[in-house]
Order: C-alpha cells, then structure tokens, then sequence
C-alpha cells in the first residue's frame, strides 16, 4: 500500500441498491438556452450545524420545485439529516432541530441520493449559494463518493443586479423580503426558507425577463458579468 492511499480519505461502504441509484443520476450539462418559464429550477436551503465550511454539517434540507413560471407545491423535498456524534444537551435547539429530531432523523447516503433524484439535471437557486452547494458538495462526497455537478445560481446576487435601485447589495434574505413586501409566514427552518426564496426568484426572473434576459444561460452570463464588475478595483 503506498503513502498515498493512506492520505486518501476511505470512500464510503455503499449497499448495492445505493450504488444501482447512484449510477442512474443523470449527467449534467451545461444550461439551456430555452426561457426561463420552461426551465425546471429546484430551490434549496440547507440547516447546518454552524457556518465553517470545513468543519461543520448538514443537519436538514429543504427544496421545492419552480416549474412552468410557478412554484410546483406537488415538488417538495425535506428531510432531516441523522447526526450521532453531534452532541447537544436537551435544552438546545439549532435551527428549531432538538436533539431528538436530529438523532431520529434519516440515513444521511440515503437522504442526500433522494435529494439528488430530486433535482435531477435541473439548476439549483439557493440565497448565498456558494455555502449550500459548498456543504452540500461536502455531504456527497463524504457519504456517498459522490461529486456535486449540477449548476447553482446565487439568488442574493440575482437581487441586486436585476433591482439596483434597491440598493441593499449586501442585503440578507430577510431584507428581500422586506423591500418586495413579501407575506412569509416562517423563517429559519430549510423548507420555509426554500420556500421564501422560490418566491422571490419568481419575482426576480419577471424582472429579467424586462431586462431581455430571457434564458438560464444568458442569466447565467449576466450574473457573471455583475460579479466581475462588483470585484474589479475602484480607482
């Protein structure tokens, strides 16, 4: 055995009924240049045990479909993630998850190869996505040996390149749906914040579509575009 394998972290024991499964997920492309009505986009939010990228987990998920230029309450996704080894006392609550919910909560391969035939090939919108797709990327990897490909799109920064005169860049999910006076009665559990979110990405792709940005890709591009221009230096 060389040096190397050693370093290399062990790949998951999978049962072959999750192996067969895993095998079926599709393959992900690039994204279409159809309009953004006909594009099934999945939202999704993730609880995690805390914000460090390396360190912390995935406690639940929560997703819902837009699909025809509506949300699709048909397609909706939530499961709470079983973590044995972390340990809260009876009195903590993260995320509105007790303990008990937490150690009763689902097989985390099982829960994560559902949550990927969930999605499909379909383009993820998360607020702040860089954290989901990251920790979400990291629960793969670790419980299934699998590598995360699909496309995500960052609904924070969607907010601010297609309603500047909000100017509220740095704003928060709360602060959205302050300034678009949406009515949501929930907050700061995966399903409800997925659900907040979808509402407000149905209400940001009319505005794109008033900006002649009219498909995933060419949003997709002027997202890229904006970002640039937000990091390029000022002199």
């Amino acid at each position: 055995m060389s040096l190397f394998s050693w370093l290399r972290p062990a790949s998951p024991l999978l049962s072959a009924d999750l192996q067969q499964r895993l095998a079926k997920l599709p393959t992900i492309g690039e994204l279409k240049e159809c309009s953004l009505r006909e594009q099934r986009w999945v939202v999704l939010d993730l609880e995690t045990t805390g914000l460090n990228l390396n360190k912390d987990r995935v406690l639940s998920i929560g997703a819902v479909v837009i699909e025809d230029g509506a949300i699709d309450f048909s397609q909706q996704f939530e499961r709470t993630l079983q973590c044995r080894e972390l340990k809260l006392s009876p009195s903590v609550l993260i995320h509105g998850l007790g303990p008990n919910a937490i150690a009763a909560g689902s097989d985390p391969a099982e829960a994560l190869l559902e949550l990927m035939e969930f999605i499909g090939d379909s383009p993820v919108l998360a607020f702040h996505a860089p954290f989901d797709q990251h920790m979400l990327g990291r629960a793969l990897k670790e419980h299934l040996g699998y590598k995360l490909q699909n496309v995500f799109l960052d609904v924070a920064d969607m907010a601010p390149l297609l309603c500047p005169q909000a100017s509220i860049r740095e704003a928060g999910l709360d602060e959205w749906i302050d300034w678009f006076k949406l009515e949501v009665f929930e907050r700061h559990n995966a399903s409800a914040d997925a659900l907040a979110t979808a509402e407000l990405a149905l209400i940001l792709f009319s505005r794109a579509r008033q900006q002649q940005i009219h498909s995933p890709l060419n949003l997709q591009q002027r997202l890229s575009q904006w970002k640039r221009r937000q990091q390029a230096p000022s002199f």
